[in-house]
């Protein structure tokens, strides 16, 4: 008789790595994988992920599929049908897509059900029970997900009414506490696990107002372009086109390894001083801003006028240029006290 197969949607978190040891503990073989998308927790983020994001598969004998969601996850994150949550997050519409691509490789793998680390309660937008139940429906997999940390608060899924999985043997965990998932932890010898984080760069109010703002002039945004707006002080010159000024070494390091052959970067010469980058194709006027705000934010912005160096595909120019005014930088930057300036929901 052929081992019974589930897939799991995992993280590396310890809600996904219990619901897939509970259903372990069963006999049943799972497969587990592991979405990307271009606004998660990065799997080489030390700061935000455990030390190794897949120890516990290691450990515990499970498999793991890296599948990278990409252009689709762009697209729900433009225009969720259920709508976003408290920032850019399309948390229900995330959730759909990611059980749909479960179901693929349910299906390819022979698999019989799916599990999700879910614990009702614990996200107000996509975690309660009758999101849950949108979801599965949407997803087209009612009866089909199973989710262990709360299954006893739950209607029972197929695989406990055909007796695949001993419905005795989950838990009825709820609300956003971790007390009882810690508990089950330590009896199921799992030491190693990331702290909770907000993981999802979509929750957070800075980074979602760039984004907002960035899709208004451009809907269909690079992949550098939403890696920088992780990054910096954020300068609009005209409809396409920003200049991103580094904060810190960590900060100007980062925007020198996104940069490309074409791309105008701006740093004043013997003095500390940023990296300025230009995004998108600019003027000769807005070029003269741009090496401004590069020059007030260097240790020359008490000068009178700065040299700042212009470089682009090996070649460089020299500007002179005053430092950009208080006046100025109020005008241009993009930051969240400045939603109503410039035409952006608070």
């Amino acid at each position: 008789m052929s081992r019974v197969r589930a897939v799991a949607l995992y993280s590396g978190g310890l809600d996904s790595t219990l619901a897939i040891l509970a259903v372990m503990r069963q006999g049943i073989e799972v497969k587990a994988v592991t979405f990307l998308n271009h606004f998660g927790c990065e799997i080489s983020d030390k700061s935000s992920c455990s030390k190794d994001p897949f120890s516990a598969a290691t450990k515990f004998g499970f498999e793991v599929k890296l599948c990278h969601l990409s252009e689709k996850f762009i697209d729900i994150v433009k225009n969720p049908k259920f709508g976003h949550g408290k920032n850019m997050n399309p948390c229900m519409d995330c959730r759909i897509l990611m059980l749909k691509e479960a179901k693929e490789f349910m299906l390819m793998t022979g698999s019989e059900f799916i599990i999700t680390g879910e614990v009702i309660g614990q996200r107000p937008m996509s975690q309660r029970r009758d999101a849950l139940d949108i979801i599965d429906r949407e997803a087209g997999l009612r009866g089909l997900v199973l989710r262990p940390l709360s299954a006893k608060l739950m209607k029972p899924t197929l695989a406990e009414e055909r007796n695949i999985v001993d419905r005795e043997l989950l838990f009825n965990f709820g609300g956003r506490t971790r007390k009882p998932q810690m508990a089950l932890a330590r009896e199921y010898g799992l030491t190693e696990y990331p702290a909770p984080a907000g993981g999802c760069l979509l929750t957070e109010p800075n980074y979602s107002f760039r984004l907002r703002e960035l899709l208004r002039h451009d809907p269909s945004p690079s992949l550098t372009d939403l890696h920088l707006l992780r990054l910096g002080r954020h300068f609009r010159l005209n409809q396409g086109c920003k200049v991103i000024v580094g904060r810190d070494k960590s900060e100007n390091e980062k925007m020198l390894a996104l940069a490309d052959a074409g791309t105008v970067l701006l740093r004043v010469p013997g003095y500390g001083s940023p990296v300025a980058l230009v995004a998108g194709p600019i003027t000769g006027a807005d070029l003269a801003t741009a090496a401004s705000l590069c020059a007030r934010y260097s240790d020359a912005r008490g000068l009178s006028v700065v040299d700042v160096i212009v470089s682009q595909g090996g070649s460089e120019q020299v500007l002179q240029v005053a430092p950009a005014s208080a006046g100025l930088v109020e005008e241009l930057m993009l930051d969240m006290a400045r939603k109503s300036r410039i035409g952006l929901p608070a």
